[in-house]
């Protein structure tokens, strides 16, 4: 049985050494990454067999075995915000391994659910051509109206929000610094949580032109589930939308 939130003091620290509860909470998008993003990123990647390395800019490279893919964490060396928050994953593609030119960047900062990264990563593996999109834009909304997310009334055909109006995907002019093989294009998929109007971001995530819908629909229909996560550690700012589906003492 679903109840109200009433979690512990909610903390952005790593968890101490002392047993804390695991809940299971709702919903997806404004869980939070669990003070665990690059844990549980890199057990992804290691489970798909992408090779790691750091690099000469202290960041950590993940390359997929054809070379095709790649993933870095780069929170340490972020060369530019999104909403205020610092890029902690930027994840690129390209159509040749002879060539060092990415077709697109994908970057999310902290406190993205790291379950909708595993998804996107999963799927960005599982295809052939990681560089080459095949979707219209009309398949990112319709993965999140199928979740019960509603398409904005202003937008309708660009743009959604979820029921409680805290997240929202749209199809938009991008921030600075989005790198993309296409200089041409100049419109990208937007995502972010702002659980409370006005107050900071609890995170964004923001995709170049040239990724392909698909994959950013396979991470929208993740971000939409309704199906409960587990965490340790509960978002301050978002702590008044999340409700316990079950708690493990």
């Amino acid at each position: 049985m679903e109840a109200p939130l009433h979690p512990p003091q909610p903390s952005d620290s790593a968890p101490p050494s002392s047993p804390d509860p695991m809940y299971w909470v709702t919903p997806r998008h404004l869980a939070g990454d669990d003070d665990a993003l690059a844990e549980r990123i890199n057990d992804t990647l290691t489970g798909l067999g992408w090779h790691m390395w750091p690099t000469v800019h202290d960041t950590l490279l993940h390359v997929s075995p054809d070379e095709l893919r790649a993933a870095e964490w780069c929170l340490s060396t972020s060369p530019f915000t999104l909403g205020g928050l610092r890029v902690a994953l930027r994840i690129s593609a390209r159509t040749d391994t002879d060539s060092a030119l990415v077709q697109w960047n994908a970057y999310f900062t902290t406190g993205v659910p790291h379950e909708a990264l595993h998804d996107v990563l999963t799927a960005l593996d599982a295809t052939a051509l990681p560089a080459v999109g095949f979707e219209p834009p009309e398949a990112v909304l319709e993965a999140l109206t199928a979740q019960g997310w509603v398409r904005e009334v202003d937008r309708p055909r660009s743009a959604a929000t979820d029921p409680g109006f805290a997240a929202h995907v749209s199809l938009e002019m991008l921030p600075e610094h989005i790198a993309d093989s296409d200089p041409r294009e100049d419109l990208g998929w937007q995502a972010w949580a702002e659980p409370t109007f006005g107050a900071p971001y609890l995170w964004c995530a923001s995709f170049s032109p040239s990724v392909p819908h698909e994959l950013v629909a396979h991470f929208a229909a993740s971000l939409a589930s309704p199906a409960p996560v587990a965490r340790y550690r509960l978002p301050q700012s978002a702590a008044q939308h999340l409700t316990i589906v079950h708690r493990d003492d």
